[in-house]
C-alpha cells in the first residue's frame, strides 16, 4: 500500500470518525416537551416523529396505511372497536420487551383527561373511556364509547410508551433515541441499537448512527450553514431561498409538488367586534366576500410572491390530499369586472374610483398579517392593488405574532386577516375544530352558541355525520359536500396551495420527498449519508 493510498484511506476514516454518518439538519423552534402525548409544536412534533414508535404508519408518499408494530389490525362495531395483533421480538431502546401491557397503558394514559392531550382529542368521540382488553401477549382491543372515525389511521400519531418506565420516555421503539440536548442551541438523536426494522437484506436499520437538529429559527444562517455543509438538509425552504438555491448550487433545491398547506383570507364576522355596524354587514354578506374573492388574482401570487412555486387553491382541502379532495372544484376565476357587478347589484356604487355602500360609507378596510413574514405581507401589497382597482381601500397592518394571535382569539379587534393554515392530517375530523360552528377556531365567528347562519347549520349537520360515518366512500360524499358549501359561502378566502421546497445535500441518499409532514425525512430510517472524501494532493 502506498502512503498516499494509506493517507486516503486514513483521511475518509478521519470523516467517519468526525460525524460524517449523521444526518443534520435544524428545528425552527425549541422543542415543548418531549412526552409524545403532550405533543402541539411543529418542533416536539419532529422528535416525537424521529424517536417514536407506532402501531400503524400512513406512508407520506403513497398515503396508504401500513403496519408497524401491530402486522394486523381489524375495525369493527361501526368504528368503534379496533384490535391490533402485535409484533413478536420487538424490544424498546433500553432492551425490555414490547407487549400489548405498552400499548394498554399508552391508550389509557392518552385518553385520561387530565392529561389534557390535543394527541387524543380526535378519539374523543364521547366522554366514556375506552374499554382495553389486553386479549394474549400480542392481542389488544380497544372500545371507545361512539364510533370514531378514520378510527385505524389515527394511531399513526400515537407513540406507544414503555409501561415499565411510566415517568420516563426515555425507553422508545422508534429509529432514533434521545441524547445530549443543548437548549438554545442543539439536540442529537442516537441510533436505537434495538430497533427492530430491518432492509430488505436483512440489515437493521436506520442507516445513518445520529441525527443532530441545530436550534434554528434566522432562515439565512440556515442556507448560509447548508451551503458551508454545516447541514443535510433544509426540511422547508421559502421561494427566495429556493431560488437562490437552484441558481447557485444545482440539483440540492427540491420542489415535491403541493403541500397540504394554504394561504387564506377571511373577515372578522364576530358580533362582539368593535367595528361599525355598516362594516359587519358587509363582511357577512356572501356577495361581498365572493366579489373580494373574484377581485383576486391568484395566479399573479403564486407566480410573482411564490415564484411559480404555488397553485391556486379552490377550496378547504389540497389537492395533494389524494382521498379527500373535491375534484370538482374549481378556483375562483380572477374578474374584476363581474366582482364590479357583483357589489353593484347588492348597493354599491362606484364614484371618482372609490367605491361606497348603499348608506354612503367609502369600502375601506384593513387586513392585519404577521410581521416578517415577507411572503404574506407582498401577498397583501398586491391584494391592496386588486381591490384598488374596484375601489376599495385596503389598509396593511402586520403584527408580531402573539399580538395577531390576541386579536383574533381574545379582543377580535381587526377587519380581516391573512394567515396560513399547516395540515399535518388527511382525515377531515382533524378539522372538526374549524367547521363546527361551536369550535374555537371556527376563525371567522369563533364558539357561536347557536350556528349564526343556515349555511354553517348544514356544515355542523355534514361534519358530525361525516365522523359517524363508517363507510370511507359516504364520508367521501359528505364532506364533498361540506367543501362545496365553503367553496360558495367563502368564509375563507383560499388563495394559494404552497409547494413543498426543501434543499438537500448530494451525500443524502434515498430521498423521497412527500407532501405531508414530514415531507423531507418522512422514511428517516432508510436515508443513507454516503462520505464526502476529497482528492488528496
Amino acid at each position: 500500500m502506498t502512503r498516499r493510498f494509506a493517507a486516503l484511506l486514513a483521511f475518509t476514516a478521519a470523516l467517519y470518525a468526525q460525524g460524517a454518518n449523521e444526518l443534520r439538519f435544524s428545528l425552527r423552534a425549541e422543542p415543548k416537551t418531549f412526552d409524545p402525548q403532550l405533543v402541539e409544536d411543529d418542533a416536539s412534533e419532529a422528535v416525537r416523529y424521529l424517536t417514536g414508535g407506532v402501531l400503524l404508519r400512513v406512508d407520506r408518499k403513497t398515503q396508504r396505511l401500513n403496519p408497524e408494530l401491530a402486522t394486523a389490525w381489524k375495525v369493527d362495531e361501526q368504528g368503534r372497536r379496533i384490535t391490533f395483533e402485535l409484533r413478536a421480538g420487538v424490544e424498546f431502546s433500553d432492551g425490555a420487551a414490547f407487549s400489548a401491557n405498552d400499548v394498554a397503558y399508552t391508550v389509557g394514559r392518552l385518553m385520561d383527561p387530565n392529561m389534557h392531550s390535543a394527541t387524543a382529542d380526535p378519539f374523543r368521540s364521547s366522554t366514556a373511556a375506552p374499554e382495553i382488553t389486553v386479549l394474549s401477549p400480542l392481542r389488544i382491543a380497544i372500545r371507545f364509547g361512539a364510533p370514531v372515525s378514520g378510527l385505524d389511521r389515527l394511531f399513526d400519531q400515537v407513540a406507544i410508551l414503555s409501561q415499565k418506565s411510566p415517568k420516563s420516555f426515555a425507553p422508545v421503539l422508534g429509529p432514533f433515541v434521545v441524547g445530549d440536548y443543548k437548549p438554545g442551541s442543539e439536540l442529537t438523536l442516537n441510533r436505537n441499537p434495538h430497533y427492530w426494522k430491518k432492509d430488505a437484506s436483512g440489515r437493521q436499520l436506520p442507516y445513518v448512527d445520529r441525527v443532530r437538529l441545530s436550534i434554528q429559527q434566522n432562515r439565512d444562517l440556515e442556507l448560509m450553514r447548508f451551503r458551508r455543509g454545516e447541514l443535510d438538509l433544509i426540511t422547508s425552504l421559502d421561494p427566495d431561498g429556493f431560488e437562490f438555491l437552484a441558481k447557485q448550487d444545482r440539483g440540492s433545491a427540491i420542489d415535491a409538488g403541493p403541500s397540504l398547506d394554504s394561504e387564506q383570507f377571511w373577515f372578522n364576522q364576530k358580533p362582539s367586534a368593535p367595528m361599525p355596524a355598516y362594516k359587519k354587514d358587509w363582511f357577512a354578506a356572501r356577495e361581498f366576500r365572493n366579489a373580494i374573492s373574484m377581485a383576486i388574482d391568484r395566479d399573479a401570487l403564486c407566480k410573482i410572491v411564490y415564484r411559480g412555486h404555488a397553485k391556486p387553491a379552490a377550496g378547504p382541502i389540497s389537492p395533494a390530499n389524494h382521498v379527500w379532495f373535491n375534484a370538482t372544484l374549481t378556483e375562483p376565476a380572477h374578474d374584476p369586472r363581474a366582482a364590479a357587478q357583483l357589489l353593484q347589484r347588492q348597493g354599491f356604487t362606484l364614484r371618482s374610483g372609490t367605491l361606497y355602500d348603499r348608506e354612503g360609507h367609502a369600502v375601506e378596510f384593513s387586513v392585519m398579517t404577521n410581521a416578517g413574514n415577507k411572503n404574506r405581507e407582498k401577498m397583501a401589497a398586491m391584494i391592496q392593488e386588486d381591490l384598488r382597482a374596484i375601489g376599495i381601500r385596503l389598509n396593511i397592518v402586520t403584527l408580531d405574532f402573539p399580538s395577531l394571535i390576541e386579536r383574533m382569539t381574545k379582543t377580535f379587534d381587526y377587519e380581516a386577516c391573512l394567515l396560513g393554515l399547516t395540515n399535518v392530517d388527511l382525515d377531515p375530523s382533524a378539522q372538526m375544530n374549524v367547521w363546527l360552528s361551536s369550535a374555537e377556531n371556527h376563525q371567522w365567528n369563533p364558539e357561536e352558541k347557536t350556528p349564526a347562519t343556515p349555511w354553517e347549520a348544514e356544515i355542523d349537520r355534514l361534519m358530525r355525520a361525516q365522523a359517524a360515518e363508517p363507510k370511507l366512500e359516504a364520508r367521501k360524499k359528505l364532506f364533498d359536500r361540506v367543501q362545496e358549501i365553503v367553496r360558495e359561502q367563502e368564509p375563507f378566502l383560499y388563495l394559494l396551495n404552497k409547494s413543498s421546497l426543501l434543499a438537500a445535500s448530494p451525500q443524502v441518499k434515498n430521498l423521497a420527498p412527500a407532501a405531508i409532514a414530514p415531507q423531507a425525512y418522512w422514511n428517516i430510517e432508510f436515508l443513507q449519508k454516503t462520505p464526502l472524501v476529497r482528492s488528496m494532493r
